[in-house]
């Protein structure tokens, strides 16, 4: 069945699709109207993180730039509790969506078995996220206080204690949040989050840029995140509606079994979720720890700048999440095909373009004596990362085209991922410091990863779809 959701900006994006549809352009870069505004909320999040750059460089001493940088890699140690559980919220509602309608003011109706399975997928969900919260807000704290404690090479003069205990409250508030907007896309509401993104990255960038403006540097990381928070709990104080007659139903006797349905993909979500910091987000606090935090400030703004790319190439990818389960779901296996490699093909051309333009904006830096050029890596370095984050685009479309079937096959993948990327970055980061971090990495990536990675995908392809 079709499911038709609110017409959030929908006639100004059909009048200017219906101008630019037929042309090669459009074909060519693939753009719907949740590609465009997740590049809007990406893109902007990409302008004003030079903005932000900028400000850091102005407003930060380098070694306070390792702090900033060093306290978002801890955040991220939320993995632990998150357990990849978003990813699987999404699925799962794209999958018992696909039967059911949801009409413009937010009413669902369909098949009552489907109905009540979706709403077990949120009361789940709900209730994961609400335990898991108090224990992820103990562990920041305590891992935090622990690790600048022990390496605290910025001496007294860095107040770091209140502004790491603010960014730790603040990530857990998204953390509560963040799962609802997921199971929000899974029911089809994937061009409203992805505005819902352009919103947070606007907010959150200015609430940072004020922390930063006003001699606060250290808690602009908390400001960031407490403005995705507050954006995200009005978006989704407006959907009421369709959230709480679902937390209201009685899903009995069509509960879906979690032990039975779920964990069984869950667990290797987990386990891969949990590998993915280590291949991830060690750069910054090995570096911190064994040259200090000015090293690891350079590649915490390098990072940044990556990641940023990353993120936008990466959207003609997740945007197609939802529309891969809906698709394996229908058993529409030609159209899911068409879908992914076009995407696939947009998403690489994206950020290989990007890694180009950035590497040469960062040169010219350089070679004008720019300060900025000296907050970030050099230009061997940065190439060998924005390259990585390139070849990493190949990789991360054919796991989620392969999560799209409620099935986690990539786990020995990130498993020999995280072993091998987390020795190369402790052994090479220590005594080579970033060069040897990031050529490491683009090795591995290069020799296990991508040829893994892509035999992995054609064997379940082949063994799920027949071809």
């Amino acid at each position: 069945m079709s499911i038709t959701v609110e017409p959030d900006g929908k006639s100004l994006w059909s009048a200017v699709k219906h101008k630019i549809t037929g042309t090669r352009l459009y074909r060519l870069i693939g753009i719907d109207r949740a590609i465009a505004f997740t590049i809007l909320a990406r893109g902007w999040g990409s302008f004003a993180g030079l903005i932000t750059l900028g400000l850091i460089a102005r407003f930060l001493s380098p070694a306070e730039q390792g702090y900033y940088y060093t306290f978002g890699s801890l955040i991220a140690l939320q993995i632990v509790f998150e357990l990849g559980f978003s990813f699987v919220v999404l699925q799962m509602a794209s999958h018992e969506r696909a039967h059911l309608e949801i009409s413009l003011d937010g009413r669902i109706s369909g098949d009552p078995v489907h109905l009540s399975r979706l709403a077990s997928v949120l009361q789940k969900t709900v209730r994961w996220y609400a335990s898991a919260a108090v224990f992820l807000v103990a562990f920041l704290v305590v891992a935090g206080l622990y690790f600048f404690s022990t390496h605290n090479q910025g001496g007294n003069r860095i107040q770091w204690q209140v502004p790491w205990l603010a960014d730790a409250l603040a990530a857990t508030f998204t953390f509560l949040l963040d799962p609802l907007l997921s199971f929000m896309e899974g029911c089809g509401f994937v061009p409203q989050v992805a505005r819902l993104r352009f919103v947070q990255a606007a907010v959150g960038s200015v609430f940072a840029w004020t922390a930063l403006a006003t001699h606060h540097g250290l808690f602009a990381p908390a400001a960031t995140i407490a403005g995705y928070a507050l954006a995200a709990g009005t978006w989704l104080f407006g959907r009421r509606s369709l959230l709480l007659p679902l937390l209201r139903r009685d899903p009995r006797p069509n509960r879906i079994s979690w032990m039975d349905e779920v964990w069984p993909f869950q667990w290797r979500i987990a386990v891969s979720w949990l590998c993915g910091y280590f291949i991830f987000q060690l750069y910054n606090p090995v570096l911190f720890a064994y040259q200090g935090p000015v090293a690891a400030g350079q590649m915490g703004m390098s990072l940044s700048l990556a990641n940023a790319l990353s993120s936008v190439a990466v959207s003609w990818i997740n945007t197609k999440a939802a529309p891969f389960g809906a698709l394996i779901a229908r058993r529409e296996y030609v159209q899911l095909d068409s879908l992914f490699f076009r995407s696939t093909k947009q998403s690489v051309g994206v950020a290989l373009t990007g890694a180009i333009v950035i590497w040469l904006l960062a040169f010219c830096l350089g070679i004008l004596h720019q300060p900025l050029a000296h907050r970030i890596l050099g230009p061997l370095p940065l190439a060998i990362l924005l390259l990585t984050a390139a070849l990493n685009m190949v990789i991360f479309a054919q796991a989620v085209y392969l999560r799209a079937h409620k099935q986690e096959k990539f786990l020995l993948n990130s498993v020999l991922g995280a072993i091998l990327v987390s020795i190369s970055t402790f052994f090479l980061g220590r005594t080579y410091g970033a060069l040897g971090i990031v050529i490491g990495s683009l090795l591995i990536g290069l020799f296990m990863g991508l040829p893994l990675g892509t035999y992995t995908f054609v064997k379940y392809r082949r063994l799920w779809h027949g071809k």
